[in-house]
């Protein structure tokens, strides 16, 4: 009864994990620290890089320039394909104060480092390569300090946040790039998300920011044109302006028991969103 009165329920995205003190969420990053939720991973970066702004992807963002893109640990979702699994799909051992995975960087640290590569062409920073909404915290305080430097924030995310989430972050956005993982509830349900929550995610960043989607293409799971062609129609009827990133799979993670995505498919994929979608980009061939 003591630890009943004392679980707490996390509101960051639409799992609402209630809590035991000490336990931490089923995305590995926030905690029940006696009775608080707490960002446990608040400035532990586990990637940092300098990349082109067309890698995030962002084609019609700034083209031909740099950005630093940094990540953390941990996903909400749970994808059994993710490409980036060593740092979202994390275990005990990278959240442990003493872990060697990841290094500790301030929010006025990382603002300064992305200050100080403008020489190579950096236009700010991209919160990636893990789920960047679980740690919103970071990116909220990093992302003010970016923008009274005058660069931009970029964020790259699976788009499975609360409202209030988004209220607090997309003020401080220029560009969003959001996985849309295809357009069936069911699909969403197997990876542990939400589809409306996704869609509600696009429509608001929309309101405030440059957005672009991707859908990476995976064999049986979301490669019909049907499918493709009802995603691009509710983009479309958004905007026909919005850039779509249809992409090919590789196997990845626990799901190695399927060919890569079909490089005709995805062109046919990519013809079939193109009847809708002004601006249409094959990814990974």
């Amino acid at each position: 009864m003591q630890n009943r009165e004392k679980q707490i329920t996390c509101q960051v995205c639409m799992h609402h994990c209630s809590l035991e003190p000490g336990q931490r969420g089923r995305c590995r990053a926030r905690k029940n620290d006696n009775g608080v939720i707490v960002c446990e991973n608040y400035g532990r970066i586990t990637a940092l890089a300098l990349d082109p702004v067309e890698k995030k992807p962002l084609r019609r963002f700034y083209p031909g320039s740099m950005i630093l893109s940094a990540g953390s640990y941990g996903c909400n979702l749970n994808c059994s394909f993710c490409q980036n699994y060593q740092i979202s799909m994390v275990g005990e051992d990278v959240c442990r104060e003493e872990s060697d995975q990841w290094v500790l960087i301030s929010p006025g640290e990382m603002a300064a480092r992305a200050w100080a590569l403008r020489d190579r062409g950096n236009i700010g920073l991209a919160y990636t390569y893990n789920e960047p909404l679980i740690g919103w915290e970071y990116v909220r305080d990093t992302a003010r300090l970016i923008r009274e430097r005058g660069m931009k924030n970029v964020l790259v995310t699976n788009g499975c946040a609360a409202p209030d989430v988004l209220d607090a972050l997309l003020p401080l956005t220029d560009a969003v790039n959001i996985d849309l993982k295809g357009f069936r509830e069911s699909g969403y349900r197997k990876l542990g998300g939400s589809l409306e929550t996704v869609k509600d995610c696009i429509i608001r960043a929309l309101k405030t920011s440059h957005v672009e989607l991707t859908t990476l293409v995976v064999p049986g799971e979301n490669d019909s044109t049907e499918e493709m062609e009802e995603e691009a129609l509710w983009i479309a009827s958004l905007d026909r302006e919005i850039p779509l990133h249809i992409t090919r799979f590789f196997p990845r993670y626990r799901m190695t028991d399927r060919e890569a995505t079909d490089v005709g498919q995805l062109h046919k994929l990519v013809e079939t969103a193109g009847k809708y979608l002004h601006h249409v980009y094959p990814g990974n061939c």
